[in-house]
């Protein structure tokens, strides 16, 4: 084989791995290290069963999904946030539909503002199941051996969160979560999130497209992410006030959507 015929084939091949990886973007809803690492690395049902796993703000969105998608691996949870009722509603459902006792969930009212609440609240769990591995994590911890710190960077999902989000009034909330169907369902984005947590990973980025594409621009190409954000983020700050999703009124999702 000539060294001319083998330069030519590696460069046919570099552009195929490039045309390859190009399609693998173009219908991803996260990063690409997280995608290979769901296609080839470890399963979070082998990896995150005997756990015991704290869930903030698990009352609603992606920590209650987080919850619902834990107990069915045998994981033992405690479960906070503020409000003790919806707490209690997702300790049952957890119990109806996963694989635990009532044993294995400690429902852990919890107001992450209040800071004099953390030793208290730390203390209890140790005492209930001796260890734990925390859904919210500062980067500090990250210089003491045994932790790992996961930086997950979810986009658009579906959730209450700009329902219940505030006005220009603190007493008064939008109240209207406005169209979701564009945004990645809550339970796809909690799946992707599992396979971070067993694997490992210290930062993913989790979003359908657009929302992907402009987390990668804004890593590469800086600028021109600032320029898009400053055209886009006016309308979306008019859409907001007015009670409609920030984005669906312009965005159209680009593909179907994963259940």
């Amino acid at each position: 084989m000539s060294w001319e015929l083998l330069f030519w084939l590696l460069a046919l091949g570099a552009l195929l791995l490039l045309v390859v990886q190009l399609l693998r973007f173009l219908r991803a809803d996260g990063d690409l290290t997280l995608l290979w690492a769901e296609w080839q690395g470890r399963r979070p049902e082998w990896e995150l069963t005997d756990m015991v796993v704290w869930v903030t703000g698990a009352s609603s969105g992606i920590g209650e999904e987080l919850a619902y998608q834990l107990s069915k691996l045998g994981v033992s949870l405690v479960l906070s946030a503020r409000r003790v009722d919806e707490l209690e509603r997702v300790k049952r459902r957890c119990l109806e539909n996963g694989n635990l006792r009532g044993k294995d969930i400690l429902v852990l009212p919890l107001d992450l503002t209040n800071r004099s609440s953390h030793e208290l609240a730390t203390n209890a769990v140790l005492q209930e199941f001796g260890k734990g591995f925390f859904n919210s994590l500062r980067n500090e911890l990250a210089a003491y051996s045994g932790i790992t710190v996961s930086n997950i960077c979810p986009g658009p999902v579906q959730s209450n969160i700009v329902k219940n989000a505030l006005t220009e009034e603190v007493s008064k909330s939008v109240g209207n979560g406005g169209d979701q169907s564009y945004k990645m369902a809550t339970s796809r984005c909690v799946r992707l999130m599992l396979i971070c947590m067993a694997n490992d990973l210290k930062e993913v980025w989790i979003a359908d497209h657009p929302f992907l594409l402009m987390a990668y621009l804004g890593q590469y190409m800086p600028t021109l992410a600032w320029w898009l954000t400053s055209k886009f983020g006016k309308r979306r700050i008019e859409n907001f006030k007015s009670g409609v999703d920030a984005d669906s009124s312009y965005f159209k999702p680009l593909k179907t959507k994963h259940n």
